[in-house]
């Protein structure tokens, strides 16, 4: 199977293709630039050094949340114009799950996704590993640090954190010994959303039905809501 798969639920960008299993390419930047302005060129330009159009794909996929609500929408509105003209399969996979995957093989008894949700809050799921596939222990969540600390305490050096929010928390988690990933290996990739996406079990969509995950409510939204349940007005 050959799979097309892009990350922008974050700071860096990236673009991933991979077919029956074996990474064929993978572009990734970090830069100031905003996705919209990053992500399709580089989807353009890795296919362009693959020889690969888009209709030679037989999955599109996109980390399609939780994470930065501008990301996510620019990534799974990117996914979609590129799925629509030959009304391709698409895979939303979770952008905690992605961050999870880079720590299969690391020993852990528990890798720990971690993204900093902002108010006080992460983004969150655990995951343990089996056979060399990742195997959920929580659903996506959002939570305070102190939740998830007394959640995972326990687990003591056999956790591993993982995600933008993972510093975050070893500061907090790190006196009972909870592991930090190295920089390599902690942050989400093109390439694990791919990998994730070409299993078969991996449940797909038509274009027009994808959409992002985004846990809870943009920040403006919120206080909209809040506003008017306290009998405010528009």
């Amino acid at each position: 199977m050959l799979v097309l798969a892009i990350d922008s639920s974050a700071g860096p960008a990236s673009a991933a293709v991979v077919e029956d299993g074996v990474l064929l390419g993978e572009s990734y930047v970090n830069t100031r630039q905003t996705h919209s302005q990053t992500l399709l060129p580089m989807v353009e330009q890795l296919l362009a050094a693959l020889g690969k159009q888009v209709r030679d794909f037989q999955r599109l996929a996109v980390s399609a949340g939780p994470g930065s609500f501008t990301g996510v929408r620019i990534g799974v509105a990117c996914l979609k114009g590129l799925a629509f003209p030959e009304n391709l399969p698409c895979c939303g996979v979770s952008t905690l799950e992605a961050i999870a995957y880079g720590g299969l093989g690391s020993g852990a008894s528990v890798l720990c996704a971690v993204m900093d949700a902002r108010c006080g809050q992460v983004y969150n799921a655990l995951f343990r590993e089996e056979r060399g596939e990742l195997v959920r222990l929580t659903e996506d969540r959002a939570l305070s640090i102190r939740e998830l600390e007394q959640e995972c305490e326990g687990f003591g050096s056999g956790l591993l954190l993982l995600g933008d929010g993972a510093a975050l928390c070893h500061k907090t988690f790190s006196p009972w010994g909870a592991r930090l990933a190295p920089p390599a290996t902690r942050f989400q990739r093109a390439s694990s959303v791919a990998f994730l996406a070409s299993r078969e079990d991996c449940p797909t969509v038509a274009p027009q039905e994808l959409v992002p995950a985004y846990l809870r409510l943009p920040q403006a939204e919120r206080e909209l809501k809040q506003r008017l349940s306290q009998g405010g007005s528009l």
